[in-house]
């Protein structure tokens, strides 16, 4: 006599699950921000960003409330959203924390660890890598990475906290200046070399120099493009 069959499980699925409708179309337009794809003053429309994305109206709107909240679009109620421009103040505001934090982290991480100074070696060849083929962003996101890792060494969770806040900030206005200023892409990774140099002969002081110089070419050429 036959049995009844007993119920199976049902079967997984094959691909991972895409991220929800709101969240794919935040990514979409923040790293379109980010890498300048959509440039400070250019309007976006609820109906292109969603057939760009291929959602409905509904997840774009909580998307770009989202990214209103962060400070890189403006919201303008039945024409769309305005990408903020990166303004002078933002740029004097961002250099002045990064001087803050970044100074005394690097002084901080004198004598510099074998750990710290591998990571460091390693994110300098992917700059050079990434310079030599043209490729801004990634090399702004390098840069950021290499900063952060001495912020990181300092062991302090507060200012680390701090400085990731300002990640997007930094982001955006490195691309924005490497693109007006290809010229500088070499003398920027030159004074990379420097900092990984001084930290690795345990020279605080010419860390600090180092860091303090390097970091205030970004307000000295970005507020002479960026109004």
């Amino acid at each position: 006599m036959p049995t009844a069959s007993t119920p199976t499980a049902p079967a997984r699925e094959s691909t991972a699950k895409q991220p929800p409708a709101a969240e794919r179309v935040y990514a979409h337009v923040k790293d379109a921000v980010l890498q300048r794809r959509y440039e400070g003053g250019m309007l976006l429309t609820e109906g292109e960003l969603a057939d760009a994305v291929g959602v409905s109206r509904t997840p774009v709107r909580e998307a770009l409330l989202r990214l209103e909240v962060e400070g890189l679009i403006k919201l303008y109620p039945k024409k769309g959203a305005m990408v903020l421009p990166v303004s002078a103040q933002e740029i004097a505001d961002v250099v002045e924390t990064r001087l803050l934090v970044e100074k005394h982290a690097a002084a901080k991480a004198v004598p510099a660890s074998e750990p710290l100074l591998t990571e460091l070696t390693e994110l300098l060849d992917t700059m050079r890598e990434q310079a030599a083929s043209g490729d801004l962003a990634a090399v702004s996101i390098t840069d950021r990475a290499f900063h952060a890792a001495i912020v990181r060494s300092a062991g302090n969770q507060i200012l680390d906290r701090l400085y990731e806040q300002l990640r997007d900030r930094q982001l955006r206005m490195g691309v924005a200046v490497m693109h007006a200023h290809p010229d500088r892409i070499a003398k920027n990774i030159a004074e990379h070399a420097e900092i990984l140099d001084a930290l690795r002969a345990g020279d605080a002081e010419a860390a600090t120099e180092v860091v303090h110089r390097h970091v205030s070419w970004v307000r000295n050429l970005a507020q002479g493009d960026v109004r």
